[in-house]
């Protein structure tokens, strides 16, 4: 047609993108997966992996830096799909410190960035990770019920916080810790800030860690603050900016939510990918269970019953990977979700991982059962997608409000 400009259009990855996931599913296939049962089984922080890890430097924030700024938004999906087809303990020990990172960085200034943010990591000599506390005993998927206070000192210009948060990842073991508490209570979630406990600070304290069905190889532990003092320097963005921000809240002014959602809405298509990437795993070893168990003499992949199931199995795999790109790319360019397009993606994702993994023990038999097969292990792992940072039924809420326009409770 005569002046209609040109149009191009291609799902096809750059060869950036091909190189960047071959490198990831190498460090997976090489280091990871030989690593994975018997982290497992041990349900300890695999620190000789993360060394590992960041002596390729795929564990540090100038590479994590590099992924934030793919315009495509398409490098962190990609990445966490390999290195959680590995392993989802493993992945979620090398990941885990991301999220304490998105909280500086969503919420800090440039020089908070700058201060904190490479102690998350420490270096390949002496690694280290960080934490971010926002879930509590009372307070998970209702923010808004969070009871940690942070009291300022003006004469001091400190801050002391006081509570208990839950299922910390990297809890007490961390390095910097990443804390979401009410500085104004009549606020609700709007009466929320973060701030940085620095390493050493007295008053932070762990009990044990948790004993987990899955992600073993994460670190999962309760933190107690009792009276933490903190300088006016870790509240992340300054008094000033909670001052207006404070005073935008009490006029009734609308605005994008809380630090801790913000930082929720960064990290969803990256956790849908995680989900993926152990369905995939999955998936694949069940594919070629199939093919070489044989039973009234044929494979049993050869059965339509197993055939289909599997067919399945990769539909919805993919389905839900297109989703988290979707995601993951209006995220990176600023596009709406007008239709709660980011937990769309999650939701999706945490369903197919669950009920792939599912499936694969299903197509193993008793095999599959048993921990000589890595599939019980990935259904164990896959089943916190259903659950962490926005359960099954808060996407869904996420997604209904979007598309009705309403306040459905």
């Amino acid at each position: 047609m005569t002046g209609v400009p040109a149009m191009t259009f291609s799902m096809e990855l750059s060869e950036e993108h091909t190189d960047l996931r071959d490198w990831a599913h190498g460090f997976a296939a090489d280091v990871i997966r030989p690593a994975a049962a018997e982290w497992d089984e041990r349900e300890e922080t695999p620190w000789p992996v993360l060394q590992e890890a960041a002596k390729i430097e795929l564990y540090n924030f100038e590479t994590l830096a590099s992924f934030w700024g793919d315009e495509t938004g398409l490098s962190l999906p990609l990445v966490n799909e390999e290195l959680f087809w590995g392993d989802g303990g493993i992945g979620m020990a090398i990941f885990g410190t991301t999220l304490a990172v998105a909280g500086i960085f969503s919420s800090g200034t440039p020089e908070q960035m700058v201060e904190w943010i490479p102690q998350c990591y420490g270096d390949a000599g002496d690694v280290k990770v960080a934490a971010f506390c926002s879930s509590e005993p009372e307070s998970g998927s209702d923010v808004s019920a969070m009871r940690t206070r942070a009291v300022y000192d003006e004469a001091k210009d400190e801050w002391t916080l006081t509570g208990q948060k839950a299922w910390a990842t990297n809890g007490g073991i961390a390095n910097i810790h990443v804390v979401q508490a009410v500085v104004d209570s009549s606020l609700g979630s709007r009466g929320q800030a973060a701030f940085v406990v620095p390493p050493d600070t007295p008053g932070l304290e762990t009990a044990k860690k948790i004993k987990k069905m899955g992600l073993r190889a994460s670190h999962t532990a309760d933190v107690f603050l009792d009276d933490v003092t903190v300088p006016g320097s870790c509240l992340l963005g300054g008094k000033e900016k909670l001052d207006e921000r404070l005073a935008r809240a009490r006029e009734g002014v609308k605005s994008k939510g809380s630090a801790a959602m913000q930082t929720f809405e960064l990290s969803r298509p990256t956790v849908g990918s995680q989900a993926i990437g152990i369905a995939r795993a999955a998936y694949e070893y069940a594919l070629e269970y199939a093919k070489g168990r044989e039973t009234f003499g044929r494979p049993i992949i050869d059965n339509q019953s197993i055939a289909f199931t599997l067919a399945d199995m990769k539909t919805e795999i993919d389905a839900a990977r297109m989703l988290v790109w979707r995601a993951a790319w209006m995220g990176r360019n600023g596009v709406a979700f007008e239709a709660g397009e980011g937990s769309m993606s999650k939701l999706k994702a945490g369903r197919v991982a669950v009920w792939a993994t599912e499936r694969a023990i299903q197509i193993l038999g008793g095999a599959g059962y048993s921990r000589e097969h890595p599939v019980e292990r990935m259904h164990r792992d896959s089943k916190i997608y259903d659950i962490f940072e926005g359960t099954e039924q808060i996407q869904q809420l996420v997604i209904a409000r979007a598309i009705s326009g309403r306040h459905i409770a």
